[in-house]
């Protein structure tokens, strides 16, 4: 069903994936920077994915770590437990990591590069979603932000 979905190219106002459903405009970021997805690995393993990430996100293609920045999202299309280290070890720890396996890939994969670190695991890649992982990854990463302020506050 989701490949059927995809596969629609007119516009649609709502589907049970849709990443772009409407939102509250005040509660839309007016300032600051727009979320952006770092992939590592192969570029085909998410073609698609700008196109179901909601309006203002972009996705961009790194060479290495060195290329990622402290803010954005971390992809890794292929991702292995030896990748999830790297970055843990390399990037700040607010830095969200997302590892998209195979379909196929054993539970010890998937096992592993949660416990090596990666926020979430995707197996397959259909765009949608990884889009909404990608989504709930922010949103959790805002949410923190949003609990350690008020917890500042309090002190």
């Amino acid at each position: 069903m989701l490949v059927q979905l995809n596969r629609h190219t007119e516009a649609r106002d709502f589907s049970a994936t849709a990443t772009d459903l409407p939102l509250n405009p005040a509660s839309l970021p007016t300032a600051g920077p727009r979320p952006v997805v770092a992939v590592l690995g192969a570029p085909g393993r998410v073609n698609g994915l700008a196109q179901h990430l909601p309006a203002g996100w972009s996705v961009r293609f790194s060479r290495d770590l060195d290329d990622v920045t402290a803010d954005e999202l971390v992809l890794f299309a292929g991702a292995t437990v030896r990748d999830v280290v790297l970055a843990r070890r390399l990037l700040p720890s607010r830095t969200q990591v997302i590892a998209l396996v195979d379909d196929a890939a054993p539970a010890e994969t998937v096992a592993g590069v949660l416990t090596a670190g990666a926020d979430a695991c995707v197996r397959g890649g259909q765009p949608a979603i990884l889009a909404s992982h990608l989504v709930a990854c922010r949103r959790r990463l805002m949410a923190g932000r949003w609990a350690q302020l008020n917890e500042q506050d309090r002190h």
